[in-house]
This record gives structure tokens, sequence and C-alpha cells, in this order.
């Protein structure tokens, strides 16, 4: 039977102050004795444990609710504070109430025209223009102190001056009178929170160890008793005054025990207290913590290691993981008798657990599998462990866009690290250096196919953010590729055939005297139809013509292109199995064929060597010519620049001139068929730059996009003549790193270098901070069914996504088929 339950919603929330009233109308129990459990660890009446507060002990009953521990929500008690203290957080809206409001007739003086008279002392001082009384100078130093006239002032004095208000002039202020009165924020009566806010533990000795707010209430009950025992006996003022500020800063270490301009409250142990401020705000207050984010079960988390021979939507388990994880398994009529297999299995795979119709949880042992495989029964859930096939969640941290987080399927392997294949690093930003990375495995049906249809590895082949391939070859399989289809690339018939069966294929194409050439091998793994023509990074052009690679050699750019023409037009399935039968041939090709960089590779000859000389000559006679332009006066200005700014940037112009010749130079002298140039040139690695500054020179340093000139008084180094700006004196680095870099260029390049590493620093911390700001602005938004994105409310952000409703992933349509449509 439907029951009809009526439907709430929220209308508003409001937050207020609390009364003393209201304090005391909801408080269960006034707590007086600063303790908590008695000798035989009971709690104590009217001790900070109350019963009535709540209780967390197993056996006992809460004596307001009569609710046992876990039912039992917790109530709050409350302190009758023998002086009024000030509320620490609501302190600076005290100050600005007092600054707002005459002290003497309680107006509103904020927007009223103050005059400013002379008093019998000659001395200035601000009349209230209602009243005509003098307003005293008011200081506020946080976190509580207040000072009037350079007199400090006792908490009763603030509230005497903000107390007696009339409703408008509250109102005026900002606040609503039936909610927040400026008084109620000068505590006179202290809330105590529920014993479920503040559990003890036990420790492994026995011993009972309190809560930290706990340990704060207690130090402010001992010092309250204590002042009203000083107070009944009569004792001097100044006595008075000084415990009733330590009870001032046991309130305020109570609610914030980081307020500025006071010691933080510690333990014996000299750990600071962690109280209620701490425990809401900041990455490990209760938000970000334990709501936006929690500890989780069924997940694993190791690290990572590379397998090129596992497919891209797989993940190699550890058979000690898949032991431990478990997936949730319905019972069926068509699966009961796999099921029964899994509890009577005396070894992996095997069922842990069994939860049955009743909601009771069987644990499956050697004594107890017997009789659970007997009694099992359709409708049963069987966890078993985790097998091949099973889908999962993987993610590695920090989680900066959706494809952190992608599903991949299980292979179980031996060994201790989590494999993956590393064309599918670049969306995780993984390597292999000692990254870690977890592991999920869901628990349901409806997750599972989610993560099966939406988050599957080939499904997220080509980028959200810029429609580009994301996931692709890189490094060791660019060279590869690049071996296996360059010009003139020829295997021999044992070669050609384990090509092929790697990638799965199994007839040899034609061949000419016995050898098979790397394009047409390649071609088989290429669809009929497919024609593309594409501007490569080595070869002039890469064109495919109905299927087969008929000019070029695959790099980079072309690789990126092929994979984003076969996801568009031939689906998600075969664009995987290209990528897992084609990066495993490369791989074998680079294997065979053989490819390697030594520092040989990057020496000069005694030529290249002599041009590298006179290039740099000319350049240091160049920066000399306009720095003496300069000093003369004669040098042009640049638009919207001085002379010094003309002369700065005038120079890193002919050193920029400087290096694109002497990479000319570099590229001639080492040759097309050099490693370090074929890796530059293919996009596998590195740049010719990287080549320049090995082997001719390591070039202008800068900091900020100038030349470097900080250092010693008008000189970077100790040794340099003072107000030399030449290219040596400013950072330019004539040595290249196989010579060895001087001293002083040594220095120079370290400048350099620093600036990067700060960069990057600073960098992370400021994007990520901007993350977290714009998720938590944008998490309610949603596309709707009808294209427009929505609030949470349902109100209309944009009316159609992105202001055209097109995926970003297949935004580059028209750049393939611009492509095609040239061959």
């Amino acid at each position: 039977m439907k029951l009809d339950l009526p439907k709430y919603y929220i209308g508003s929330i409001k937050f207020s102050l609390f009364s003393p009233e209201m304090i005391r109308k909801m408080s269960v129990a006034k707590i007086t004795i600063p303790d908590t459990y008695d000798d035989d660890g009971y709690p104590i009446d009217g001790g900070l444990v109350d019963m009535r507060l709540g209780v967390v002990d197993p056996g006992l009953r809460c004596k307001t609710c009569g609710g046992r521990e876990g039912e039992c929500p917790g109530h709050f008690g409350h302190i009758e504070l023998v002086r009024p203290v000030i509320h620490p957080i609501f302190a600076p809206y005290l100050y600005k109430t007092m600054k707002s409001v005459c002290p003497h007739c309680k107006s509103y003086i904020a927007d009223k025209n103050v005059e400013v008279k002379k008093d019998e002392n000659g001395r200035k001082v601000k009349v209230c223009p209602v009243c005509g009384k003098p307003i005293p100078e008011v200081k506020f130093t946080k976190p509580t102190s207040f000072e009037k006239d350079g007199k400090e002032m006792l908490p009763t004095e603030v509230r005497e001056w903000v107390s007696g208000l009339s409703d408008e002039t509250i109102r005026r202020l900002g606040f609503d009178p039936q909610y927040a009165r400026p008084e109620w924020a000068i505590l006179t009566v202290l809330p105590v929170p529920p014993v479920t806010t503040r559990p003890s533990i036990i420790l492994e000795s026995g011993e009972r160890s309190e809560d930290d707010l706990t340990h704060k209430l207690v130090d402010i009950l001992r010092i309250n008793q204590k002042l009203e025992s000083n107070l009944n006996a009569g004792a001097p003022q100044l006595i008075i005054e000084d415990l009733w500020n330590l009870l001032q800063y046991h309130v305020t270490t109570f609610f914030d025990n980081e307020s500025p301009n006071i010691p933080p409250a510690r333990h014996r142990s000299g750990r600071p207290l962690k109280t209620l401020t701490q425990r809401i705000k900041g990455k490990e207050g209760r938000f970000r913590y334990n709501l936006s984010g929690k500890r989780v079960n069924f997940s694993a988390r190791t690290v990572v290691s590379p397998d090129p021979m596992i497919s891209i939507n797989e993940v190699g388990v550890p058979q000690r993981v898949a032991e431990i994880l478990t997936v949730p398994v319905a019972v069926t009529q068509w699966n009961i008798d796999k099921v029964r297999e899994w509890i009577l299995a005396d070894s992996y795979p095997r069922a842990l657990y069994v939860i049955r119709n009743d909601g009771r949880r069987l644990r499956v042992t050697e004594t107890t599998k017997e009789e659970i495989a007997k009694n099992i029964k359709i409708g049963w859930v069987v966890e078993r462990q985790l097998i091949d096939g099973d889908i999962t969640i993987f993610n590695r941290q920090p989680s900066l866009h959706r494809i952190s987080m992608m599903g991949h399927k299980v292979r179980v392997m031996p060994g201790r690290t989590f494999r993956v294949n590393p064309a599918v690093t670049p969306p995780y930003n993984a390597d292999f250096d000692g990254d870690e990375m977890n592991l999920h495995v869901p628990q349901n049906p409806e997750a599972q196919v989610e993560v099966e249809k939406i988050m599957r590895v080939d499904g997220q082949i080509l980028s959200p953010r810029h429609g580009y391939a994301i996931i692709l070859p890189l490094e060791d399989y660019v060279t590869g590729y690049y071996l296996w289809t360059k010009d003139g690339a020829c295997f021999d018939k044992s070669m050609a055939s384990n090509m092929l069966a790697i990638g799965g294929k199994y007839e040899l194409p034609d061949s000419k005297d016995g050898c098979y050439d790397g394009k047409v091998l390649f071609s088989t793994f290429l669809p009929k139809g497919m024609n593309l023509r594409v501007k490569g990074k080595i070869s002039e052009e890469v064109v495919i013509k109905d299927g087969q690679l008929v000019k070029g050699a695959i790099d980079k750019t072309s690789l990126e292109k092929i994979l984003e023409y076969l996801f568009m037009y031939h689906g998600v399935d075969f664009t995987r199995e290209f990528l897992d039968a084609t990066t495993k041939i490369a791989l074998y090709v680079i294997t065979k064929v053989g490819f390697s960089v030594s520092v040989k590779d990057y020496e000069l000859s005694k030529e290249a060597k002599d041009k590298i000389a006179n290039i740099q000559d000319e350049m240091v006679r160049e920066i000399e010519n306009v720095i003496f332009q300069y000093k003369n006066g004669t040098l042009q200005r640049a638009p919207g620049m001085n002379e010094r700014e003309t002369l700065e940037s005038t120079i890193i112009q002919i050193t920029s001139k400087a290096r694109k010749r002497l990479g000319e130079v570099v590229r001639e002298a080492l040759g097309e068929d050099n490693p370090s140039i074929v890796m530059a040139m293919i996009g596998a690695r590195g740049s010719l730059l990287n080549a320049i500054q090995m082997a001719a020179a390591v070039g202008q340093q800068v900091v900020r996009n100038k030349r470097l000139k900080r250092g010693y008084r008008f000189r970077n180094m100790p040794f340099y003549e003072q107000k030399v700006i030449s290219a040596r004196e400013r950072g330019y680095v004539f040595s290249a790193f196989m010579d060895g870099l001087k001293p002083d260029e040594f220095f120079h390049h370290s400048m350099g270098g620093r600036e990067s590493l700060v960069n990057t620093a600073i960098r992370t911390a400021r994007s990520g901070y901007m993350q977290r700001r714009l998720i938590n602005a944008l998490q309610d938004l949603l596309v709707s069914d009808d294209l427009s994105v929505r609030d949470s409310v349902g109100r209309i952000v944009q009316f159609i996504y992105g202001g055209d409703g097109r995926d970003p992933m297949f935004s580059r349509l028209e750049d393939v088929e611009q492509a095609q449509k040239k061959v």
C-alpha cells in the first residue's frame, strides 16, 4: 500500500544569535561540576558528560530522550557565567555597533553629521547630534579588547553601550531585532554542546581520553567557579579582573583557538587544542573533510607501472588487491550454480560474504560454506572477489578535469602495482616515477552500467576541452611509428609476419623481392574508404587514400589526426582496436630496429663550431653597437618604451635572432638522420632548442622576460666590472652543455632555472584554489534534456549549453572533414 505522506519544502533558513533566555530554554541541564566520570566510570550528574546531555557509552540510556548510544542525537546544556564575556566571533559587529550608536541616548548616528567640539581641557571631542553629549573614542583590538578614550573597557561596559537599542535602530544597523540583538553577543550563559559532539575515547592503556572541547569546558568551569568564590570572598578588584580576563581567554579559545593576539590553548603535550572554529573551517574541517569528500570502502591505492601489452581499457590489478576487494552479485536462477561454486571454492576467486533477504550478513568460512551453499536462495546477494572483466573507476589525484577518473576493466596480474597502458597516461597526467593511483569498485548494477557506458577509457579518446586526441601514443611509440612508416622502411617476411600477428592480422600483403613495405603493413590497420591529407611534422604531408598510406611517415601530428578521424567516423571500438594493435607493433619495431641517442650524437664538426663562434662574435658586436648608441643618446626609442627599455628589448631580439641562426647550423651539422633531431622533428620528445643548448650554446637567461640584472651593486657577480651591461655580464651563456659551463655562466643558468621552479609552485597553488572556487560556484549547474543549463532550483543560466549546444569533444569535426576533402 502506498502512503500519501505530506511533502514539506524548506522555505528559508535563518541564522540567529541565541538570547540568554533561548540558551536556558533549549538546555536540558545546568552544568556546575568541572569533571566527567566518577571512580566507577559512571557519568557525574551536573558534570560535563551528564546523561541528560546524551550518551556515548554502550549500555547507558539518555535521561532526556531515553535513547541508547547511536540513537540519542544529544542535547545541549548550559553554564551560567558569573561575569559576562564577549563572544569572539561577533566582537567586530559589536565594534561597528558602538561606532554607529550614541552610548547616552542610544540614537543611530552613523549617517548624521557628528559635530566636533572642544572640551574644558581644549581637546577635540565628537558630540552626539541628538542628545548633545560627548561620544567617547572607541578602539577595538582582536579578538575581544575594547578601549574607551584609551582606557580598557570591561564586557559590562560594552554591554551597557549596546543594550537598550530600539528595534528601528537595530534594523538600521542591519540586524533583525527578533533574532539578533547586539547585547546577545556578550555572553552571560554559555551553551554546552552535547556529549555526542565531543565523545571521549578509551586508550589502549584503558584510560579515558576526553575531547578537546571537553578540556576547554573544564577550564571555563574551573575559572568560573574560582571567579565566583573570589567575588563572594570580597577579593581585590585587580584579582577579579585578572580572573575575568582568564575566563574571557578560555571562552575565546573555546570558540576559536587561532584567534589573533592571544596564545593558543594547548594540551599537556604542547599540541594546540582543536576547538569549534577549527572543526568547521579549512581543509580538514567538517565541510571539506567530512562532507565534500569522505573516506570510502571498496577502494585500493598503490603505485602505477607501465604495461603496453594490456588494452587501453584495462587496468592490471595485483592478485592481493583482487582477493580483498569484492563485488556484490545478486543470486538469480541463471547464476545460482556459479554462485555455489564461488561459495564452495577453497582458493581465488571465491565468495567472501553472503547477504540474506532479511539483511543479515554471513561470512563464508571453511566451517560455514557448506551450509550457506546448501541454503542459498534466489534474491540473496553474494560478495565475491574481484575477477577479470569487472568494471572499476581508476583515478589519479589531483583530479583536475573529468578524465582524471575513467572506467577500466580489471585484469588480475601478479606483482604489487597497478598496470596501465602508457597511451592512457596523458589524461591522468601520470608517469611511472612513483605515482600512486586509486581504484574504486562500483557496488551496484546501475553504477557499473554508468561506468561502462559513460566513463570507459575508449570513449574519452578525444578531450572534452578542445576536441584533440588526448589518449594517444607518445615518445617511444611515436618513434616506433616513424621507423615503421618512414620512406624506405622495409621488413623481411619473418618480421612482417610477427608485426601483423601482434596486431591480430594474419594475411601478409604482397612483397617486393621479399621486402614488405612499412607503409603497406601500416595500411592493413586502416579502414577501407579512409581519405586524409595532413601536414606532417617531419614529412611535407601525410596522405591516406582509400585506407592506404601513400605518402609521408607517421609522426605525432598525423597520428593525432588519424585517431580523431577514426573516433568520429568509425566509432569507439574500432579506434580502441587500432590503438591497441598498432602501439604494440610500434614498440616491436623500435625494439627490433633499434633507436638510441648518445653523447656522440651532439658532437659538432670543427667547421660547425667555427660557424657558431662567428655567429656569437657577430651577436656581441651588434649588442656593443646598440649599447654604444644608448650611451651616446642616438638609440631610436621603440613606441611606448624609454631608452633603457628599448635597449633591453633590442638586445633580447638580437640574442633570439642569434639563437635561430645557431639552430640552423646545428640542424645542418647534425643532419636529418641524427636521433636527437629525429625525436624533435617527429614530436616524440624534446625540441631543436635542446639540441642547440647541448651542442652550440645555452643562450640568453631571462627572469620575468628580462635579462638578468639582480645580484651585487651595479653588477650580477662580484668579479664583474660595475655598470657593464654587455652580453656575458647580463646572463648570456656562450658555452654549450657538451663543453660545460663556466662558473659565472652556471650561476646565471641557475638564476633562470629558479624562476620556472618558483612559477610552477605558485601556479599550482593558485590554480588549485581557483578551481575549488569555480567548482563550489558551479557545482549545482546541469545540462537539461532541452540543452538549457539550469541551477538546482531550475533557473535558466544558459538557454543553450555553451551558446551553441555542441559537445567540445566533437568540435573539430569540420577540421577532419577539411583534411578528408583535400585528398
